[in-house]
């Protein structure tokens, strides 16, 4: 399951657990966000979009910490005219942890439990039966 979302003013293609870059947010390291500009759901192969956003659907994020980007020169030069301009720039980020996709209309279910292991009995069985039948039609 993926979602593209709009953060920031940016689009990304995000699913579970995944950690971001995105533009500094104002919210503070360990905060749990929300996302609510959700513009496509990928559910399995169900595709959900939106128009301009699915409505209800929602992104859950934790905010990991606040950093700065690599540096980044910006060189500026005309030739023959002595003209040079050399400046630095260095964005400021922030890295979140993709938590949860909420899909629209969906209740948070408890988890699923998970099937008994079967006894040897109901494992032997359905090969029993087979290989009587076999036998029965050896002897016809």
């Amino acid at each position: 399951m993926y979602a593209i979302v709009e953060i920031a003013g940016q689009q990304f293609k995000v699913s579970k657990d995944l950690k971001v870059y995105v533009h500094r947010l104002a919210d503070k390291e360990g905060d749990a966000i929300s996302f609510a500009k959700v513009l496509l759901l990928d559910d399995n192969g169900t595709i959900t979009l939106g128009a301009p956003a699915v409505e209800g659907a929602s992104v859950e994020a934790k905010v990991l910490q606040h950093l700065k980007g690599d540096k980044v020169i910006v060189f500026k030069k005309k030739r023959r005219k002595g003209y040079k301009k050399r400046n630095g720039h260095r964005q400021y980020l922030t890295q979140i942890q993709i938590s949860g996709i909420t899909l629209p209309g969906a209740k948070k279910t408890a988890a699923k439990k998970e099937a008994a292991p079967a006894t040897e009995e109901e494992v032997e069985a359905p090969k029993k039966k087979v290989a009587k039948a076999k036998k029965e039609e050896t002897q016809e």
